[in-house]
């Protein structure tokens, strides 16, 4: 069992990267092509299934590397179609993964880390801190399985979002294979603007993706005007303060000419005020972006509450008259506890006592 476990996965590689691996088998080129059309096109779970490669092949394949294995603890189908995974990993870690559907197809949320360290006080996900960190494998696998449950209904994945629980940005190498794999077109081939990755400010791995010269689009959680309540909000900001966070979005955008997106969760009186609405206007005014305004979710062990409605709609037309481009985020999955880290929160107070 050990060995199994210091198996790598075969999610973790590459189309060039399993190229390389057959090479050194000794196997002729066009089989890792096949091998990756196995685990993404037909999407099987084991290496056995594989019949069109050699068997001296597969037992290679097997004794070198193992799947993900994504273990259902619980899931919830809310009434707007939202359905949400608990899922256990092989070290019995458990991540959440959210299936969206919308008019134009089905999102993907998914998990880098198992926890988060950022600390975000409105945010679940941060209870009990940082585990450790996803493999690009896990990641994947996440969507594979995704795929799987949408195959019987001959529906596809057409979207993803990096926007649950842990910060990609502190993952950046797995995260950054795990979108390479999902862009491939001999893969899922799941269209770069089509995936959003959202980080909360980590400014060295925002200039390092603003190089990367992607068309996968980038999400900024700021969730303040300034720096001193944004420091309150989230604590990553005193690592990287606002003005820097700013700096780095401006660089982004003036590297690849691509609009930003700022998640900005309204909380009932902490961050929701006209006059916080017109700071956030001033500072971005001008700017290529867009503002996705988000009514906070209730959390138990947070003393928040949501912001009134017409408040909300106040904000956003502080925001408009200042030109900036700005939405209020459909809620989905809210009846199901769909916001992130909830349901992982619940499961840890249950197996840990």
């Amino acid at each position: 069992m050990d060995n199994e476990q210091n198996k790598p996965f075969i999610y973790d590689f590459t189309l060039e990267q399993i190229q390389d691996w057959t090479k050194e088998q000794g196997e002729p080129a066009f089989r890792a092509g096949q091998i990756f059309d196995w685990l993404y096109v037909k999407r099987v779970g084991s290496f056995e299934e594989m019949s069109n490669l050699p068997k001296p092949l597969r037992d290679k394949l097997e004794a070198s590397f193992r799947f993900v294995t994504l273990t259902e603890i619980a899931k919830f189908e809310s009434k707007d179609g939202t359905v949400k995974f608990l899922f256990g990993l092989h070290d019995n870690h458990a991540i959440e993964t959210v299936i969206m559907k919308h008019n134009y197809g089905n999102s993907v949320c998914v998990t880098t880390q198992v926890g988060c360290r950022i600390g975000c006080t409105f945010c679940a996900s941060t209870l009990g801190g940082l585990k450790r960190s996803l493999t690009a494998g896990e990641i994947i696998a996440q969507v594979v399985q995704s795929q799987r449950i949408l195959d019987p209904l001959n529906e596809r994945v057409s979207s993803i979002v990096i926007m649950g629980i842990g910060e990609p940005f502190e993952n950046y190498e797995a995260t950054m294979q795990f979108l390479r794999v999902m862009i491939h077109p001999k893969g899922l081939n799941i269209g770069a603007r089509h995936i959003t990755v959202s980080t909360s400010g980590i400014v060295p791995s925002m200039l390092k993706f603003a190089d990367e010269n992607t068309q996968i689009n980038l999400a900024i959680s700021i969730h303040a005007p300034n720096d001193a309540l944004r420091s309150k909000l989230m604590p990553v900001n005193r690592r990287f303060p606002f003005v820097d966070v700013m700096n780095a979005c401006k660089y982004y955008i003036e590297k690849t000419g691509r609009r930003i997106t700022f998640e900005y969760a309204l909380i009932g009186g902490v961050n929701d005020r006209p006059e916080h609405a017109e700071e956030l206007g001033n500072v971005l005014q001008g700017l290529l972006c867009h503002v996705n305004l988000i009514p906070v979710n209730y959390v138990p062990e947070r003393d928040y509450v949501r912001t009134p409605r017409d408040d909300i709609f106040e904000f956003q037309r502080i925001l408009q008259k200042k030109n900036v481009n700005v939405t209020i985020r459909r809620e989905q999955g809210h009846d199901i506890a769909a916001a992130c880290g909830q349901l992982r929160a619940k499961h840890m107070e249950t197996t840990t006592g």
